[in-house]
């Protein structure tokens, strides 16, 4: 382990990703754009993830640098617009983390973990309505992401605000009302029925959305609402996922 300061090292990163990007610096590095280096994003980030499972520090290491290169890549182009600069990206983490943890850095107290992610939940919903913004309950779990690794966050997103099944007896209905649905459309030569009930379709999604978003607020009020149909975006990859969690418990 090098015993410097973190900050040197740091800086020296930005300063050499200014000087590929400016005029006489690298030719393949000016010619990248946000869109470009999203499949650099998302690979550099697999591969972290894979060196973490194979328990490689010099490897976990290596692929670190690689992803934070990609974060000050992407904080350069910015700066080249006039967007925000990589000082802009510390500071938003910074004042997040603050912010979501009253119990270090503020006198609430907590019990546990779970306490934890409930207040860090209540402080990211108000900050979004003092946005404007009303909260969304799937809000968080990008679109991109593969539809397994998908339905698995949208399921737990799900089963924090208590749309879960006690046991596999409800998961298995849903997934024959889905099936159902799906047959009925097939059957009637519907295919955008048929699409939509076999999930991932836009118009599917929203309406989800919509759905648990009622649902939740229903719950929280005090009334008992049974989940809807289709209560994520994809209802028979998230019911499928949490058939896998309900045999696993």
């Amino acid at each position: 382990m090098a015993d410097r300061p973190p900050v040197d090292s740091f800086v020296r990163l930005v300063e050499i990703m200014a000087r590929l990007r400016s005029p006489g610096g690298c030719p393949w590095d000016r010619e990248q754009s946000p869109e470009s280096l999203r499949p650099y994003v998302i690979e550099e980030a697999y591969e972290v993830v894979e060196a973490i499972e194979r328990g490689d520090p010099d490897a976990l290491r290596d692929e670190l640098g690689d992803l934070l290169l990609q974060v000050v890549f992407q904080a350069q182009l910015a700066a080249e617009a006039g967007r925000f600069t990589i000082a802009d990206v510390a500071a938003a983490i910074v004042d997040k983390l603050v912010r979501r943890h009253p119990h270090v850095f503020g006198d609430v107290e907590v019990r546990d973990a779970d306490e934890v992610m409930r207040n860090w939940r209540r402080i990211k919903a108000e900050e979004q309505r003092a946005r404007g913004i009303e909260p969304d309950p799937l809000a968080g779990v990008p679109a991109g992401l593969p539809a397994l690794a998908r339905a698995q966050h949208l399921g737990e997103k799900a089963r924090q605000l208590g749309l879960d099944w006690p046991d596999v007896t409800g998961v298995l209905a849903k997934l024959r009302e889905e099936q159902a649905e799906l047959e009925a459309a097939v059957a009637a030569g519907d295919r955008t029925a048929a699409a939509q009930a076999a999930g991932g379709r836009s118009s599917r999604r929203g309406s989800s959305r919509r759905r648990l978003a009622s649902t939740s607020r229903s719950t929280t009020s005090g009334s008992t609402t049974e989940p809807p149909s289709a209560t994520v975006c994809n209802a028979r990859l998230s019911s499928a996922w949490s058939l896998r969690l309900s045999l696993s418990r």
